[in-house]
Formats: structure tokens, C-alpha cells, sequence
């Protein structure tokens, strides 16, 4: 794959002094999806309007299929879709003409065939003479959706495209994802469902405080950092860990009737078989034992964490 979004060092102040982006640096391929999840304020938000040309970097480049922002912004902006966090619609205008009209806006002649396509897509068709102000919040989230697609963009920032709509909506806009992936277009995702992220992309970048913690394949990021729990379940509550189990690695749980062993899955050796034949010889009588794999929610969490820290 070639590189379709080269950032470099793309940096953001305001007034005041606040940094908002602090030096970000981001190559993106062509064809995958890329999921970038930070906490709010992180810089989500004001990346993608950078990139965008909504906002005017303090310093640093973009890059979109070699057409650099800011010297060649008509072109860069050409071969970028947009869904925004907000719901920006003019009320009075049909549905079909407000997406007719931002084909237009990147002097695209007029293609009815595409557009009654991505229409029928989003569930939008028999809506087409609808006034905008007539719509649902789920409906008008789908009017945004088709104006970002309506250019036959080949990178597509959908910025928290989910946001408060419903689970139909949800399905159907991955569904959509998957098919523009298909396509070969470039897919850059902020949401707060961290499962939908771990669902559907093929990176993960994690942002906060204006900085790239890391960007990392999604399976070699979670095999990396991911652990496996196990919960020994008692068959009687302890008051405290017997001395014998006390380690990093082993808790009490919350309520005392099972113990919790954190282990490393890549490690030669689990640990697992010494932990249950130090249960046994302390005479605790097991009730029954459960795995579980931490999340990429858990691993974005670590992150923030030790960001914090």
C-alpha cells in the first residue's frame, strides 16, 4: 500500500498559549481504516480540522496524495469527506438538493445515479423531498454521512459519526465502512465505542494532550499489551490473601470469594499450574475458574493512564 496522508510535526496554539496539537506526526495508507481514540480534549477533534482546512496550523504539513494543504488546498480538499461531530444543516432545504449541492461544491458535475445510491444506503431514499427540518437526529446524522460521500472522496474523517444515534444507524454505517474499505478508501475514525474500534479497524492511534502516544497495528497492539485474567472462584469467602499467594500478580476479589491472577499469554510459562497447586495446599476448594482477555478499552485506559501520570 502507498502512503495516501503524510503529517509532519503539525502543530496547533491559540491565543493564551495553549497547544492544542504539540508536534504530530502521522502517516496514514491507502485503504485502511484507522481508529484514533484520546480523551476529550485530546486533540481529536482539532486534528482532523487541520487537516480539513477548518483550522489554520500554527506550524507543520499535511499531505493528501502529495497535494500539500497549504499550497495546494483545492486539490488536497477535493479527495476528502467529512462527517463532523455537529449537525449543520440548512432546515428549509430537501435532502436530495443539500446533497446534490455538496457534490457541487467540489465541482463535481452533477451524477443523480451515485447520488440516489448513497441515498438508498443510508435509508434515505424515500426521505429525498423531506425538508431537513422535518428529519430525526438519526436521520439528519445520515444527510451528514451522505454529504461527506457525495464528492467520491478517497479519504473519508468520520468524527464521532455515531455519537447519540441509534443501534440501526450504528449497523449501518459500519456496514457502509466496510464497503468503502472494499473500495479502497481511506477510513480515519474518532468514537467513543471503543468496540466498535477494535471491531472494524486495522490501526488504533492513541492521542492525548495533543501528543501521539502510539499507532500500532490492532492485533500486534493488543497481543503486545493485552493480559489474560484469571478468577479463581471460591467456594468460601477469605478475609485476606494467604501469604503463600500474595504477589503483584494476585488480588482478592471485591468480595473475598475469588482470587484474581493477572498473566502474561506470550510468557514460556503462565504461572497458572503453580498458582492453583499453591490454592490446593492452602485447602481452598475451587468452585469454578473463568478466563477473560483485556479489552482494547482496557489497554486505551492503561495508556491515558500512564500519560497522566
Amino acid at each position: 500500500m502507498s502512503t495516501i496522508l503524510e503529517i509532519r510535526d503539525l502543530k496547533k496554539s491559540y491565543d493564551g498559549g495553549f497547544e492544542a496539537l504539540k508536534g504530530v506526526n502521522l502517516s496514514i495508507e491507502e485503504g485502511e481504516i484507522i481508529a484514533l481514540l484520546g480523551p476529550n480534549g485530546a486533540g481529536k477533534t482539532t486534528l482532523i480540522s487541520a487537516i480539513c482546512g477548518i483550522v489554520m496550523p500554527t506550524s507543520g504539513s499535511v499531505t493528501v496524495a502529495g497535494h500539500d494543504i497549504g499550497t495546494d488546498f483545492r486539490a488536497a480538499r477535493t479527495l476528502i469527506g467529512l462527517v463532523p461531530q455537529e449537525v449543520a444543516l440548512e432546515p428549509f432545504e430537501k435532502v436530495i438538493n443539500t446533497v446534490r449541492f455538496s457534490r457541487g461544491l467540489f465541482g463535481k458535475r452533477g451524477n443523480d445515479p451515485l447520488i440516489e445510491s448513497i441515498l438508498k444506503r443510508l435509508s434515505l431514499w424515500d426521505k429525498r423531498n423531506n425538508q431537513i427540518k422535518e428529519l430525526s437526529g438519526g436521520m439528519k446524522r445520515r444527510v451528514l454521512i451522505a454529504k461527506a460521500l457525495a464528492h467520491e472522496p478517497r479519504v473519508l474523517f468520520l468524527d464521532e459519526p455515531t455519537a447519540g444515534v441509534d443501534v440501526e444507524l450504528r449497523k449501518d454505517m459500519w456496514e457502509i465502512v466496510a464497503d468503502l474499505k472494499a473500495d479502497g478508501v481511506t477510513i480515519i475514525l474518532t468514537t467513543h465505542y471503543i468496540e466498535e474500534a477494535e471491531a472494524i479497524a486495522d490501526r488504533i492511534g492513541v492521542i492525548a494532550k495533543g501528543e501521539i502516544l502510539l499507532v500500532e497495528d490492532k492485533d500486534a497492539l493488543m497481543q503486545r499489551m493485552g493480559k489474560k485474567e484469571l478468577e479463581v472462584q471460591l467456594s468460601a469467602p477469605l478475609d485476606a490473601l494467604p501469604a503463600s499467594l500474595q504477589s503483584e500478580h494476585v488480588r482478592l476479589g471485591a468480595d473475598g470469594d475469588s482470587l484474581i491472577y493477572t498473566y502474561d499469554t506470550r510468557a514460556e510459562r503462565t504461572g497458572i499450574t503453580k498458582l492453583l497447586s499453591d490454592v490446593a495446599a492452602e485447602g481452598l476448594v475451587l468452585r469454578d475458574v473463568v478466563t477473560r482477555q483485556s479489552s482494547l478499552e482496557d489497554i486505551f485506559v492503561t495508556l491515558v493512564k500512564e500519560d497522566a501520570a
